[in-house]
């Protein structure tokens, strides 16, 4: 369709149209952004012991005792799943005894002291007791989702995260065929339907079931959005919109999540108020217009005109008597593009090279960057306050991926940004339970250096792809992207092996994207790729400070190479 952008070059780039097209989208992230991370409060598990029944008639020593003390992370720490025999323990407090909990106690009474340790230790048969601290109710307090069955939180985690890569699937064929405004505003219907569904859950199943339905209307609303701004927009506005000011409203509705959840203590409450930004953003269907690209390729000529006439009157200019004047050949283009299939990113030596790696490096960084959250729960202080920084540091880290990119190499950026949150998250085990302040301003560089490098390598990724299956390679990206973001929630469990193995694998994964993008030719200041024998092919090593790319695969020259519209600057994960 490249003739498409000249054939409505008389709406100008920044008009009326434009201006009310840009903010209402850029409003309609809110619901995506706002939900993206809700596992983090919903599914918080807050410190819990045994619970000790009223009824048992257990002196004050011996209700302290009860509970055994273990070492975790070289603390002293009460055991959160098992506790001394009552029984054993109701007939030594009648007998009028204390408990002696060893030399780091010192706990007196007036009859004979029983060393603690002696005694033989049980299941939390009567339940759990969890402070209420930061939390009201959770679903792990309401449905008791600790110890043995711990594994559900982990589960229900990946249900949300598998309903996002469900949502990546199939979202994008529905737009194509029926499309992007309708698959926009039913999938912020469905988050917001399913949401509101949350608060009345009776079970775990049942709440598993509907958080999953919420990830595919989560990533899917994100997906058309995108979509649908990047093609009614053009030029420098279409830039502006997808490179910097749609994630930063996405990243603001992030930061509004904590606020809530501070304020809203019970799950169900916050899972009602969750739908309240989905539901304020319905009556913009009739302000957002269908994308006049989409009903273009879908050769719908007269509903496209009649769509861009009306811009034009919003944009008081005058619009052409014929406007595709070349219809019949942007529609045989059309076609042509939309023959190639997945299967095409796999069939040659070099692009099957390419795709790989990045595949490889795009399951990587999602490991890290939703590793690195879920990571938050382990970190000292208030988790409102740590959460609200962790979404703010994406704000400065979009801007400096966006200016790099304008001006440095794309390796160069990639490598330079991801080796500082690498490094940074590495060094976390040295000051995790010593210092508190450098551990968190560790994390935010981390997250920063991660996201940074995440936004330098969506730029990257869609200059390495040619034209004619750009659109199918960013998709399965994208996809590889959500199978790290499903297994992420699991790395928690890597602690019991070694307390600093989450944040060793976090960082490492990072160091091997990086070095598999020195084996990626660089892109920078080089026209893109129209065809697959176009594409920069890959050799043995490439230091990332070498930007001489390699021959062409056809020994054509640049100059012969038709350069494609502007890339989209970045995108969430």
């Amino acid at each position: 369709m490249g003739n498409y952008e000249e054939s409505v070059s008389f709406l100008g780039k920044w008009g009326s149209f434009q201006r009310r097209v840009f903010f209402l989208l850029c409003l309609t992230s809110i619901p995506s952004g706002y939900n993206i991370l809700c596992v983090m409060f919903l599914l918080a598990s807050p410190p819990h012991h045994c619970h000790i029944p009223i009824h048992s008639n257990l002196s004050q020593d011996w209700t302290q005792a009860i509970i055994p003390v273990q070492m975790e992370a070289g603390q002293l720490e009460r055991s959160s799943c098992s506790r001394y025999e009552l029984d054993q323990v109701q007939n030594l407090s009648a007998l009028g005894t204390t408990p002696n909990l060893g030399p780091a106690y010192n706990m007196s009474g007036s009859g004979p002291e029983v060393l603690v340790s002696g005694l033989k230790q049980e299941s939390c048969k009567d339940g759990w007791t969890y402070s209420s601290e930061y939390y009201e109710s959770t679903v792990v307090t309401e449905f008791n989702l600790v110890c043995n069955d711990q594994w559900k939180q982990r589960l229900t985690s990946l249900a949300y995260f598998l309903g996002g890569l469900s949502g990546c699937i199939v979202s994008g064929q529905i737009s194509d065929r029926f499309g992007r405004k309708p698959v926009l505003f039913s999938a912020i219907a469905m988050l917001s339907i399913f949401s509101s569904a949350l608060a009345f859950a009776p079970s775990w199943p049942i709440f598993t079931f509907l958080f999953f339905m919420m990830g595919v209307g989560q990533i899917s609303s994100y997906i058309a959005l995108f979509v649908l701004g990047s093609e009614i927009l053009v030029g420098s506005s279409r830039v502006l919109f997808s490179g910097l000011c749609l994630p930063a409203f996405y990243v603001l509705s992030m930061m509004l999540l904590p606020g809530t959840a501070y304020l809203v203590r019970s799950w169900r409450h916050l899972s009602l108020i969750m739908t309240v930004p989905g539901l304020a953003c319905m009556p913009f269907w009739w302000l957002i217009p269908e994308s006049p690209r989409w009903l273009v390729s879908c050769g719908r000529f007269q509903e496209a005109e009649v769509l861009l006439r009306l811009a034009a009157l919003e944009n008081r200019v005058e619009a052409p008597q014929v406007i595709f004047l070349s219809a019949k050949v942007e529609k045989a283009e059309s076609q042509k593009v939309e023959s190639l299939s997945f299967l095409d990113l796999l069939r040659t030596t070099n692009i099957r090279s390419i795709t790989l790696k990045l595949w490889l490096i795009w399951f990587s960084l999602s490991v890290s960057y939703f590793g690195l959250t879920f990571n938050l729960s382990t970190l000292n202080g208030n988790p409102f306050l740590n959460f609200f920084l962790l979404s703010f540091v994406e704000l400065p880290a979009y801007l400096a991926s966006c200016l790099a990119a304008r001006s440095l190499p794309r390796r160069w950026c990639y490598v330079g940004f991801t080796l500082i949150g690498a490094l940074a998250l590495l060094l976390i085990q040295i000051t995790l339970h010593s210092y508190p302040a450098v551990t968190l301003t560790l994390v935010l560089l981390g997250k920063f250096g991660i996201l940074a490098g995440t936004g330098v390598l969506y730029i990257f990724t869609g200059e390495l792809f040619p034209t004619v299956i750009r659109n199918t390679a960013m998709s399965s990206c994208a996809m590889f992207s959500r199978v790290g973001s499903a297994v992420s929630p699991y790395l928690l469990d890597l602690a019991f092996f070694y307390q600093f193995l989450p944040w060793i694998v976090v960082g490492s994964l990072s160091l091997l994207s990086v070095l598999l993008c020195f084996f990626l030719p660089e892109t920078f200041m080089q026209p893109l790729p129209d065809t697959i024998q176009q594409m920069a092919a890959t050799q043995r090593l490439e230091w990332p400070w070498s930007s001489t790319p390699p021959e062409k695969d056809d020994g054509k020259s640049s100059k012969e190479m038709t350069t494609a519209p502007e890339i989209i600057c970045t995108t969430h994960l």
